[in-house]
């Protein structure tokens, strides 16, 4: 099913299990009565749309261009937090308390522990690195504040690596090694729960890998096209703003056809220092033809195009 805002939140929790842990992830609480996602979601301060574009991820289409990168960024962040704090560690504790050392003389037991601390630590580089790098530059992006230099496409390549390398399946191939060859002398009972706790995380963090592929990704990507736009258009404008008063008296006349001479005795300044502005006008403006700065003149508002000769 796919939701909206004027779905009831209790129906949301009540039908679909992962929204649990999608509501976990958010700062609502429960107790949600009969109100709205909608509701809901402006009581707690989170944004709907993007609640929404993951709730309802997989089943529809997200317009990207309506959901909050920092909201997202915050629902990302508290995901790492749960993969950490709770999930991976919850799921280590299961697998040693499931796992018979004294079953066999094979290192299969032990090998199974090996395997899933090495998984969490590539998983631990690769997230660690989105909240150290990766969110730290969205972040400064949506400031408008200056970047290092840092492109989202690093980030891109790296997640194409990360997916390259199958990571976010890692614990489905641990599943299958331990349903394979894992001793059969043994009790399976604790095991199976851990089994199930195993395809349950991997679903979760592929899910979680996804979320930054097809949401995130695209989201930064049309924010730094528009930062780049709005910063090219701060260039101009700071470009007109670094002319003096007296460069543009300068460039008005030199529009209006008059000579050095002619702008000198009409401004009361010397043919050298209408020179000098001449010089510092190219150089601010990188415009060195007279057709050129009547253009940017009229573009810029320093000359009436009706009063030109």
């Amino acid at each position: 099913m796919i939701y909206s805002a004027n779905d009831k939140m209790s129906a949301l929790l009540g039908n679909d299990p992962h929204a649990l842990r999608i509501v976990s992830r958010f700062p609502i609480s429960l107790g949600v009565g009969d109100k709205t996602i909608g509701e809901v979601c402006n009581e707690h301060d989170v944004h709907t749309d993007t609640f929404l574009a993951i709730v309802n991820y997989g089943k529809s289409p997200s317009q990207i261009d309506k959901i909050s990168i920092q909201a997202l960024m915050d629902y990302l962040r508290l995901s790492h937090e749960h993969f950490f704090n709770f999930a991976l560690p919850r799921l280590r504790r299961e697998l040693i308390e499931a796992i018979d050392y004294t079953v066999s003389e094979t290192k299969v037991p032990i090998l199974i522990i090996k395997y899933f601390d090495e998984y969490v630590n590539e998983i631990s580089i690769h997230m660690h690195h989105e909240n150290e790098q990766v969110f730290p530059y969205i972040e400064s992006l949506l400031k408008g504040e200056k970047t290092k230099k840092f492109s989202i496409e690093q980030f891109a390549s790296q997640h194409r690596a990360v997916d390259d390398q199958n990571i976010a399946h890692k614990l489905s191939e641990l599943k299958d090694l331990i349903i394979k060859y894992y001793p059969k002398e043994s009790d399976n009972s604790l095991l199976l729960e851990a089994l199930y706790d195993l395809f349950v995380t991997e679903k979760d963090i592929a899910t979680h890998c996804d979320i930054e592929d097809n949401l995130l990704l695209p989201a930064i990507r049309l924010l730094e096209k528009e930062t780049k736009l709005q910063n090219k258009s701060q260039a101009q404008k700071t470009i007109t703003e670094e002319l003096s008063d007296r460069e543009k008296d300068v460039l008005i006349e030199v529009v209006n056809g008059l000579s050095n001479k002619e702008i000198a005795d009409k401004l009361f300044i010397s043919i050298h220092t209408v020179i000098s502005h001449r010089k510092n006008i190219s150089r601010k403006l990188n415009i060195h033809s007279t057709a050129g700065l009547t253009i940017y003149a009229i573009v810029n508002n320093l000359v009436d195009i009706n009063h030109l000769s």
